[in-house]
């Protein structure tokens, strides 16, 4: 059995860039990392330049944890990434009233674009494996 990719090693350094905000952990699924480095700029930016020679495995451990499917974690993490106040992450995972109510609000006044930044990948995974029943 092929090990699935649902994450990108190559987007998960692109994010790195601004790692010291916790973008990329945030990617791999370790939001409550993501928000000490977004807090502490990379604990300080010594996190961040660890995190250079930690993102194969927290690649690989993010392939296994979530599920591979219709909906890709890339595209859906561009959107939220630079577009989150719009809602175009959720409308291109087909949650059409709740993106469109993003792009009404500025992301639900940015509290609806910090929670996706946490529960993005699990958002991702369930609307894949529901996709796989049907």
């Amino acid at each position: 059995m092929q090990k699935p990719d649902t994450h990108s090693r190559f987007f998960g350094y692109l994010l790195w860039i601004f790692g010291f905000l916790g973008a990329h952990r945030f990617y791999y699924g370790k939001p409550i990392t993501g928000t000490i480095w977004f807090f502490t700029f990379g604990l300080f930016l010594v996190g961040w330049i660890v995190d250079l020679f930690l993102i194969p495995s927290m690649d690989e451990e993010a392939d296994y944890r979530f599920a591979e499917g219709p909906v890709s974690y890339n595209i859906s993490w561009l959107l939220l990434t630079f577009t989150g106040l719009l809602g175009l992450h959720r409308m291109y995972m087909g949650k059409w009233i709740t993106g469109v109510l993003y792009l009404l609000t500025g992301g639900l006044f940015l509290v609806g674009v910090l929670y996706d930044f946490w529960t993005l990948n699990t958002q991702i995974s369930e609307r894949n494996r529901g996709s796989l029943l049907h």
